[in-house]
This record gives C-alpha cells, sequence and structure tokens, in this order.
C-alpha cells in the first residue's frame, strides 16, 4: 500500500463537474479532492479488505439481534417508543441498500474496523463514479475496488418487490451540497434500475394527521430514501407518527443500532480478539492508549485521543451529550504526514468497493481529502 504523486489532468476540476460533481474544493486552498495523489495496492491487499467488509457485516447483524433480545436499547440511547417498530421491521427484514466501514489499514496487519457509518454514509459518488473517471484517465489497464455503481442498480432491482406500491421518493437536507449530491446519485441509479422516483427536501414533507401517512402536496409517500439520521428523525416532533405512517423507510430504522458507536463495545463483548475488531467498552476499562468518541458523533467531531492516559489531540463539536465509548487506539498508517481511512463499502450485504478519506492528523473529520486509489 504505497500513497504515489500523480499528474492531474489538465482541467480536471471540468472533468468532475461535467459528471457532477462540485464540491470538489468547497474554500480556495482547501482541496477534497485530491487527484494528485493515488493509493496503490496489491490484488492481497484488496482482498483482504473485501473478506474484512463480508466478515465484519456478518458480525454486524448478529450484534443487531443480541441487542434486540437482550433489550440494550438504554445503552444506544432509543428511545422506547420507537422500540417495537424497529423490532417489527426488523422481523420483517425491511430492505436496506448500503453502508461504510471505515477501516484502518496500513497494507500488512489485518484491517482494524473503526466504525460504521450505517445510515447515513456520504462520499458514495465519488468513490462509485469520480474515481472510477479519473481512473480511465490516469491509466485503464490497473483495476480499482469498485463495482458500486453495478451493484446499486442491480440491488435496487432486487429491492423493487419489497416496496410499497407507489414512488420512490428522495429526501435530504437540499441545502447541503454533499447530502443533495450523494441523494441524487443514488436516486439516479434507482431510475436506472427501472423505479418511478421524486426527490423530495426534507423540509416539505407534511404529515397528513386525518389519513395518517406523510404527504408531499397531497400525494402520498409510500416509500422513503432520507439521507437524514434516525437519530434525529425520532426527536423531531412529527417522529412519533412514523410507525403509524405505512410509510417503507430506507435505510430501515433497525440501522440505528449499525450506526450507534455502542455498536463497538457490543461487537468486542461478542466477539472478543476478533482479528477485525478493536477493544471497545463503555468505560476506559483500563486503556491507556484509547479514543474516547461520543455515540452518536459525526464527521469526527468531539473525540479524543490518549496516549499513556494523557490527551493526544481532540476535536470540537455538539456531540456527547448523549454518552461515549472508548476504544483500544488504533493509529492510522502515516504517508509524510498523511493519515488515510479505508472507507469499504457494502452494497446489499455484499462488500462493493472503497474510498480513501486522509486527514493531516489522526483524525478524520470534514476537511479530509478523498483520494482515489488502483492496484
Amino acid at each position: 500500500m504505497q500513497r504515489l504523486p500523480v499528474p492531474l489532468r489538465a482541467n480536471w476540476q471540468r472533468n468532475v463537474e461535467n459528471i457532477g460533481f462540485v464540491f470538489h474544493t468547497p474554500k480556495p486552498a482547501e482541496m477534497y479532492w485530491n487527484e494528485g495523489n493515488a493509493y496503490q495496492f496489491r490484488l492481497r491487499q484488496i482482498e483482504t479488505i473485501e473478506m474484512a467488509t463480508a466478515d465484519v457485516y456478518d458480525l454486524c447483524l448478529q450484534a443487531v439481534q443480541h441487542v434486540i433480545d437482550h433489550k440494550l436499547y438504554a445503552k444506544f440511547k432509543i428511545p422506547p417508543y420507537i422500540v417495537p417498530y424497529l423490532e417489527a421491521e426488523w422481523e420483517r427484514e425491511s430492505p436496506a441498500i448500503y453502508g461504510r466501514f471505515d477501516f484502518a489499514y496500513d497494507g500488512i496487519n489485518p484491517p482494524k474496523l473503526l466504525e460504521f457509518n450505517a445510515d447515513t454514509p456520504t462520499s458514495l459518488f465519488e468513490a462509485s463514479v469520480v474515481q472510477w473517471h479519473w481512473l480511465q484517465d490516469y491509466d485503464a489497464q490497473y483495476d480499482q475496488f469498485n463495482s458500486l455503481h453495478d451493484k446499486l442498480i442491480d440491488y435496487w432491482k432486487h429491492l423493487k418487490p419489497y416496496l410499497n406500491p407507489g414512488k420512490l421518493w428522495f429526501s435530504c437536507i437540499a441545502e447541503d451540497i454533499e447530502d443533495f449530491t450523494t441523494t441524487e446519485y443514488l436516486r439516479d441509479c434507482a431510475m436506472q434500475a427501472g423505479l418511478d422516483c421524486a426527490f423530495v427536501a426534507i423540509s416539505d414533507i407534511a404529515y397528513n394527521h386525518a389519513v395518517k401517512r406523510f404527504e408531499v402536496n397531497g400525494e402520498p409517500i409510500a416509500n422513503l430514501f432520507k439521507l437524514y439520521p434516525w437519530e434525529w428523525l425520532v426527536h423531531e416532533e412529527f417522529g412519533k407518527f412514523i410507525p403509524e405512517s405505512g410509510t417503507l423507510f430506507i435505510e430501515p430504522v433497525w440501522k440505528m443500532i449499525l450506526s450507534n458507536k455502542a455498536l463497538l463495545p457490543i461487537l468486542w463483548e461478542l466477539f472478543p480478539h476478533h482479528p477485525n475488531l478493536l477493544p471497545a467498552y463503555f468505560e476506559p476499562n483500563g486503556l491507556r492508549d484509547y479514543a474516547k468518541k461520543p455515540i452518536l458523533s459525526r464527521e469526527g467531531a468531539n473525540i479524543t485521543l490518549y496516549k499513556n492516559g494523557v490527551p493526544l489531540t481532540q476535536t470540537r463539536g455538539e456531540y456527547g451529550e448523549e454518552g461515549y465509548i472508548y476504544q483500544a487506539l488504533c493509529e492510522l498508517p502515516n504517508h509524510d504526514g498523511n493519515y488515510p481511512v479505508i472507507g469499504a463499502w457494502v452494497i446489499g450485504e455484499e462488500p462493493a468497493g472503497i474510498g480513501i478519506r486522509e486527514s493531516d492528523g489522526l483524525i478524520t473529520d470534514n476537511t479530509s481529502r478523498f483520494v482515489p486509489h488502483f492496484f
């Protein structure tokens, strides 16, 4: 696993904008899409990541069943009112489309799970389409761990019989360009799969109390893909109407368990010493080198890393009120001051590719760069 300097394509900004990727440079001199470098893997390293993705996903599903069987919802701060609905959706195997594991991986030791972005993961369009187009221009003789686009279309086709009759709506905070791009990309894949789709801003969804359903301008929402976290939805004013609405939600409500960092201590309790897991607990439990993480934080917010019991680095944010978990520290590989995290994607229930985010420090946050890869 090497980080290599590679030449920028002529007019690369226009190239990525032509395929719909417009937030490549959020601010002047702040590059999010970094095609001046690339990570090169060997085939066996790609196979290692693929196997770890499949294995850890299987462990996660077992962990969901364990949480449900033992009623561990309080550890996840899941409101009691939503629990019967969550359990019913798990039992009926409500469909899920995607998720992204974040792994620390140096190309030598087994990939280690840092967290699972199971409900509202972004960087999908970059991993699926943008880096694939880059590879064709860079050197098409190489390959990429990237079957995301085809698997997305195929899985939307697979899900069609599981949807309620009616349109499949796609929704997010429309003003958030990253969320909007991800949502529109998923909608485009669903349309290529032959589904009847439409977009609605999350703020434009209404609840009709008379008929107990969510609507858009009087039109019922039978199916809804929402790039909006479940932990936010269940605390919205309309959250209590979700169970009675009849709307099929993607991602399903049981993803509240998988997208919560309380999952990490549960996994370690169930599968101690698994090669792809790090020790994790609800208390420090004697750890000296560890990461203190809020169970519901996003974009690396409110994380503190400790070395020998002393804070090493930390990030700020608005999370932490829900509680923390403590995970053994796994320092990211250092490539001349660049620290990559492997984002390993699951589409349906299968490994489907990777995207790499790198930071100038040990905590990956919302300023981290996306760097393409090949093997």
